[in-house]
């Protein structure tokens, strides 16, 4: 059975430094088993500047079993699926321990964005390189699901890393998915407060509100209208 009060610590402790961490869980609604977090992409990488999601669902054994982590945020990246966002990451699986906490499982989330490992992938579609043309140019989200059979027609038959391949390539395409997915358009921002302003909450704790959740509008209005 899920043990409560140590998953309360947790969070309490969590979100106590989010101003100098920048990573966040809170509850989704008043439910202690499905939690949303929140890593800042690391500096000096593609991913610098985003704000990635990521569901958590714990399980019954939690903290003996692993917490379920999926990235909600769509992520370019050898070990993260960019179709469902599924994780591979070894503390997520058979190296867990409950000596470990969720705030430095999303640590290492935010370690794997920096270090991928290419020779453990989670997407082929991003591990290995399409060799069918020598000029290759960062994908763009929406020909993705195009480009996906081209990528497994070629992965049966070769097996070419695109991250210790063609790094500028691939750079070049996390860094687009990053501004794409990932960076928190301001305007929107103020269309999300405005609505909720609207609806007779104070400018401050609107504000808060969204910062606390990620800038999720749904979440946000979830927390101010508690009952």
């Amino acid at each position: 059975m899920v043990d409560f009060a140590r998953v309360q610590k947790e969070l309490s402790e969590c979100n106590r430094d989010v101003t100098i961490s920048g990573i966040r869980i809170v509850p989704q609604s008043d439910n202690l088993l499905h939690l949303s977090g929140t890593i800042p992409g690391p500096i000096g990488t593609p991913y610098e500047g985003g704000t990635f999601k990521i569901d958590i669902i714990l399980p019954d054994g939690y903290p003996f079993e692993p917490p379920k982590m999926q990235f909600i945020t769509k992520v370019w990246h050898p070990n993260i699926s960019s179709q469902n966002g599924a994780i591979c990451l070894d503390i997520l699986k058979d190296q867990w321990s409950p000596a470990l906490t969720l705030k430095t499982a999303l640590l290492s989330l935010q370690a794997l964005l920096s270090a991928p490992e290419p020779d453990d992938p989670q997407d082929a579609v991003v591990a290995q390189q399409v060799l069918l043309s020598p000029v290759l140019t960062p994908m763009h989200p929406l020909d993705f699901h195009l480009s996906f059979f081209q990528y497994s027609l070629v992965s049966i038959c070769v097996w070419a890393p695109q991250y210790l391949r063609d790094y500028p390539t691939f750079a070049g395409t996390a860094r687009y998915w990053t501004e794409t997915f990932a960076k928190t358009n301001s305007i929107g921002n103020e269309e999300k407060v405005q609505k909720l302003l609207e609806m007779g909450f104070p400018e401050d704790l609107v504000r808060t509100t969204l910062k606390e959740v990620g800038d999720d509008e749904t979440m946000a209005l979830e927390k101010l209208c508690p009952g």
